[in-house]
C-alpha cells in the first residue's frame, strides 16, 4: 500500500493555498505518495482543492462563533462528530505524517493523530497564531513557522521559522506583456491590482467604488478582485479597463501584470508580495485577532518595504495615498526593492524537508 500523508486546513484562502503548496512540493519530491486533504463542508477548500488536482474529504465541522452565541448550539455536536469522522479515517488509512495549516477543519484530524500516535506537524502562517494552532501545539510533534514573531506560543523545542509556503506557480517569471496576454488585459496601461482575500473585503470594495471615477482618469487599468460576498454588487462596474473578478484563478499572471496592489495584510498575500517584490499598499483588516494584518504590515512600514493606510483612516487617507503611488515611479521602484528583502523563497522546501524527516522517524 502506498504511503500516504494527510493535510488539513481550510476555511479561508490563507489556510488553503499553504496547503497546496506544501502538497505540491511533497509531490514533486516523492511522485509515489498519496496526499489526501481533510476539509469542512461547504467551505472553500470543498472546492479549490479538487480543482488543483487531490481528493479531499468534507468533516462536519464549523469554528465556534464569538459573536452569535446562538449559531453554536450544535457546534459541540459537530465536535464530537468530527472527531469519530477522524478517527475512522486515520485508522483506515493509517497515514505517514498529518499536516495541519489551521482553520478549525484542521482540529479534529490533528487531535486525532496525535492520540493515535500518528506524527504531526502545524503550519502557521501568522505572528499570531490561530485558536486551532494554538490548542494543538503540545499535542504535535513540530510546528513550522511563516514569522518569528510567533514563537512565543509555540514550545520552543518544536519550532524550526521557515517562513510561508508560496505556490510555486510564483516562483516562474513572467513578463508585464506575457501575463496581459494570458489575462486579455492590455499590457500598454499602468495596472492596479486590488484584492481584498478570497471572500472580499467591504470596505476596500467601498473605497475603490468611491474613487473609480478618478483611478479611471488617470489611465489606469484595474484588476479589482472583489469576492465572492461582494461579486453581486460589485460585477456591475466591469468595463473595458476595470475587470471586476469575484476569484482570480491566475494569481501569477495578476501579480505580474500589476505596476502596484492594494491589498489586506494576511500572511499569505504578504509572503507572495515579498516574494515577487510588488510595492503595496496595505489596508490591513481590523477585524481579525490581537489585529495580526496591522502588526504584520506595520514590520514592513518600520523598513520602507510597504505603505499602510487603516481602515479607521481611510475615507480620509486612502485617495491620496494611491494618487500619490500610481504617479511616483521611484517611489513605487523603492517600495519594490525593499520589500523583496523580506522574501523566503525556500519556505516550501524547509517545511517539506520537516516532513520527512518526521515520515523517516515514525
Amino acid at each position: 500500500m502506498k504511503h500516504s500523508v494527510f493535510i488539513s486546513g481550510g476555511g479561508t484562502g490563507g489556510h488553503i493555498f499553504p496547503a497546496l503548496a506544501i502538497a505540491d512540493e511533497l509531490k514533486a519530491n516523492m511522485p509515489e505518495l498519496s496526499i489526501v486533504f481533510v476539509g469542512a463542508y461547504n467551505r472553500m477548500e470543498m472546492q479549490r482543492v479538487p480543482k488543483a488536482g487531490y481528493p479531499i474529504k468534507g468533516f462536519w465541522i464549523s469554528g465556534f462563533d464569538r459573536k452569535n452565541m446562538l449559531r453554536n448550539i450544535l457546534f459541540p455536536l459537530k465536535l464530537v462528530w468530527s472527531l469519530g469522522q477522524a478517527f475512522v479515517t486515520l485508522k483506515r488509512f493509517r497515514p505517514k505524517v498529518v499536516v495541519g495549516t489551521g482553520g478549525f477543519a484542521s482540529g479534529p484530524l490533528v487531535y486525532m493523530a496525535s492520540l493515535l500516535g500518528i506524527p504531526s506537524l502545524l503550519q502557521e502562517q501568522n505572528a499570531f497564531p490561530g485558536v486551532t494552532n494554538k490548542a494543538l501545539a503540545k499535542r504535535v510533534d513540530a510546528v513550522c513557522l511563516g514569522s518569528e514573531a510567533a514563537q512565543k506560543y509555540f514550545p520552543k523545542d518544536k519550532i524550526t521559522i521557515t517562513g510561508n509556503p508560496v505556490r510555486a506557480a510564483m516562483h516562474q517569471s513572467l513578463s508585464k506583456a506575457a501575463a496581459c496576454t494570458a489575462l486579455g488585459y492590455d499590457s500598454s496601461m499602468f495596472t492596479l491590482l486590488v484584492l481584498g482575500g478570497s471572500l472580499g473585503a467591504r470596505k476596500i470594495n467601498q473605497l475603490i467604488k468611491n474613487h473609480l471615477s478618478a483611478i479611471q482618469g488617470l489611465d489606469v487599468q484595474l484588476i479589482w478582485q472583489c469576492g465572492h460576498l461582494y461579486a453581486a454588487e460589485y460585477e456591475l462596474f466591469s468595463s473595458e479597463s476595470t475587470h471586476v473578478l469575484p476569484f482570480i484563478d491566475n494569481m501569477p499572471a495578476a501579480y505580474a501584470a500589476a505596476d502596484l496592489v492594494v491589498s489586506r495584510a494576511g500572511a499569505l498575500a504578504i509572503s507572495e508580495l515579498c516574494l515577487l517584490g510588488k510595492p503595496t499598499l496595505f489596508i490591513p483588516s481590523p477585524n481579525v485577532a490581537e489585529n495580526h494584518q496591522e502588526k504584520n504590515a506595520q514590520a514592513l512600514v518600520d523598513k520602507g518595504a510597504a505603505v499602510l493606510v487603516r481602515e479607521a483612516d481611510a475615507d480620509e487617507q486612502f485617495w491620496k495615498t494611491l494618487e500619490v503611488l500610481i504617479q511616483d515611479t521611484s517611489k513605487r521602484e523603492q517600495l519594490g526593492a525593499n520589500i523583496k528583502k523580506f522574501a523566503r523563497p525556500n519556505a516550501t522546501k524547509a517545511i517539506v524537508a520537516n516532513i520527512k524527516k518526521l515520515m523517516s522517524h515514525e
